[in-house]
């Protein structure tokens, strides 16, 4: 995939490589697999578990062991079940060359009571007696309870504010600099000055970058979960930013690193200085003082063992902290997938207990598999297969949008049914913003933003996308790759006056058309030749029975194309307000890359 400055696109994660695609899915194949809980019929049912083992684990015998009662889940504990799986038909894996065997084991519904967290391992032993553990021995949980995604991060319109890049006080200037990894100064009584602006855009949530204290203009590194980094600001000037949002019916999310802190964290200094310390287990030393774990090899970030008890419980309280001190609506949590499940639903019937209408999705750029694993353990995951296929088709035309309306089809039907959300994103702070990738083509982002904005997820903005910010160079340098290219200052003094206009307007629309969501998404048009595409919602609700609704079309194309109006009744566009009907206005004409949004309405209105 090339983008328009000769490059391919960048999508940081641990499968960022095809070859680190092939060696994730073969090294998982070839053991004995995480054991996936399923609820057979919804609570109050049997659960089943399933698990595979491949050549490596030739295991003549695999048992499940759980607990209820939050005990660990270990042999011959009084507290813990067994439960012996039962093996079935095996089937053949090309990538593995060989056969995988299948197991599942069925937990009857008396051993599973609503509101319980049941946790669970999993292990097989051979002919010769070896004990193979699923997952290395790795502990599971599952939370017995059904919490809704909130209403209002469903239909919400997420702000991304990157907030020392964001907003100044007063409208002070950024500092100057030549370095990208300085401190540019944008502070929170910045983005307090500034929440007029992103409630008249449209947005009906802010996500701002962590702002606990850190040694870097980022915060993903804190040296305390419990505190405002002071040159951003104060613990009083983040409430008053909370409640100058709140009058303004704008939720407020934390980015919030339950993963790893910096290697100047108190808890990790004291543990790398005393052997004795009882925080080396909150962190995990492969060899005592210096070689321990990390987040991507980066020694300036110690991993927290969360699946150390007294650590798992420091990290949860500093999410409550700020539920319960600040009455932040929820979290963006980074790196989620660092922690492991078992550690996500302690934290998910914490947190939920404290606030239940808050929010909590994690940043997962993982398999979808994998991600819809998550569903019962957080409310939803950040879209990154979204973007990569968003980004595929309209910044770097390697996708068509035929080819990409049969993976959004196949997308929306894998999630279907699950309760699990998925925020979408054109662009973030760890990627070439949208706008460099399409080479400056502001009609190429209106027409990514145009579908984003039109189905059911909410949509994220990233700072600046709404005002034409893009970078001076691409995140790959020669030095590694640099993301703060994809985090320069707001240009508050260079708005693209027609680009903001498009996005408000959009940000409008979609709430005006709310109602279509919950309706089923049809086809029309999908042509690769052409680029032309069209899709809309049939309402399912007694108020438009059963009719269509809205319709979206797309000129992917640098030619000009028409739509032909078939649909009965008359159509209104939501943009320019012209009308259209089969029998009188029946053509809508748009121009080389661009595209509009129809809403069924009253012809001669």
């Amino acid at each position: 995939m090339t983008d328009a400055n000769g490059l391919g696109d960048f999508i940081f994660g641990t499968l960022a490589s095809s070859a680190d695609r092939v060696a994730a899915l073969e090294t998982a194949r070839r053991g004995l697999s995480v054991p996936v809980l399923e609820l057979s019929d919804g609570y109050g049912n049997s659960a089943r578990v399933l698990i595979t083992a491949g050549p490596d684990a030739p295991v003549e015998e695999v048992t499940l062991y759980f607990s209820i009662d939050g005990s660990d889940p270990i042999p011959d504990a009084p507290d813990t079940y067994a439960l012996a799986f039962t093996e079935y038909q095996p089937f053949w894996d090309t990538v593995i060359w060989g056969y995988i065997r299948r197991f599942e084991a069925i937990i009857p519904p008396m051993l599973l009571p609503y509101g319980a967290v049941i946790h669970y391992r999993a292990q097989g032993v051979t002919r010769g007696k070896q004990i193979i553990p699923a997952a290395n021995g790795q502990r599971f949980a599952h939370l017995l309870a059904l919490h809704p995604v909130p209403t209002w991060l469903q239909t919400g319109v997420i702000y991304h504010v990157f907030v020392d890049r964001f907003a100044t006080t007063a409208d002070k200037s950024f500092a100057t600099t030549d370095r990208l990894s300085d401190i540019f100064g944008g502070t929170l009584r910045g983005v307090t000055e500034k929440l007029d602006y992103i409630a008249d855009l449209g947005a009906t949530c802010i996500w701002l970058s962590p702002i606990c204290p850190s040694p870097s203009h980022h915060g993903y590194d804190a040296t305390d979960l419990r505190a405002v980094e002071p040159r951003l600001g104060t613990a009083d000037d983040l409430r008053a930013l909370i409640d100058g949002a709140h009058e303004r019916g704008l939720r407020v999310l934390l980015d919030f690193v339950p993963n790893h802190v910096s290697n100047e964290h108190p808890f990790f200094v004291e543990a790398q200085t005393k052997a004795d310390s009882p925080y080396r287990d909150y962190f995990t030393f492969r060899q005592w003082p210096d070689d321990y774990e990390t987040f991507f090899g980066v020694k300036s970030l110690p991993q927290i063992n969360n699946d150390h008890p007294a650590a798992r419980q420091y990290v949860i309280e500093s999410a409550l902290f700020w539920l319960r001190e600040f009455q932040v609506d929820g979290f963006r949590l980074d790196y989620a997938y660092g922690p492991s499940q078992d550690f996500w639903v302690d934290y998910f019937a914490a947190v939920k207990e404290a606030a239940p209408n808050s929010a909590h999705f994690g940043e997962i750029v993982e398999t979808s598999e994998l991600l819809r694993s998550y569903s019962g353990r957080l409310d939803g995951a950040l879209d990154f297969h979204f973007v990569q296929a968003i980004r595929k088709t309209f910044a770097y035309d390697t996708l068509s949008v035929e080819g990409f309306d049969t993976w959004l089809r196949c997308h929306q039907a894998y999630f279907a049914k699950s309760n699990f959300v998925l925020p979408t994103f054109l662009d973030n702070h760890d990627m070439n913003r949208f706008l460099w990738a399409a080479g400056g083509d502001t009609r190429r982002l209106k027409l990514a933003a145009l579908v984003q904005f039109t189905l059911p997820p909410p949509p994220i903005l990233y700072y600046g996308t709404e005002t034409g910010l893009s970078q001076r160079r691409d995140i790959r340098q020669t030095t590694g790759d640099i993301m703060e290219e994809a985090r320069l200052p707001m240009n508050w003094d260079a708005i693209n006056a027609d680009l903001n206009t498009f996005y408000k307007r959009l940000t409008a629309i979609r709430a005006e058309i709310a109602d279509a969501f919950s309706g089923t998404r049809i086809t029309f048009v999908a042509e690769a030749a052409t680029g032309r595409y069209a899709y809309g919602y049939y309402a399912e609700s007694a108020r438009h029975g059963g009719e269509l609704t809205v319709v979206t079309l797309i000129n992917h194309s640098p030619e000009p194309h028409r739509f032909q109006i078939e649909a009965l009744g008359g159509w209104r566009d939501l943009f320019s307000g012209a009308r259209y009907s089969a029998d009188e206005n029946p053509h809508v004409a748009l121009p080389p890359y661009s595209g509009t949004i129809l809403e069924r309405g009253v012809h001669n209105a």
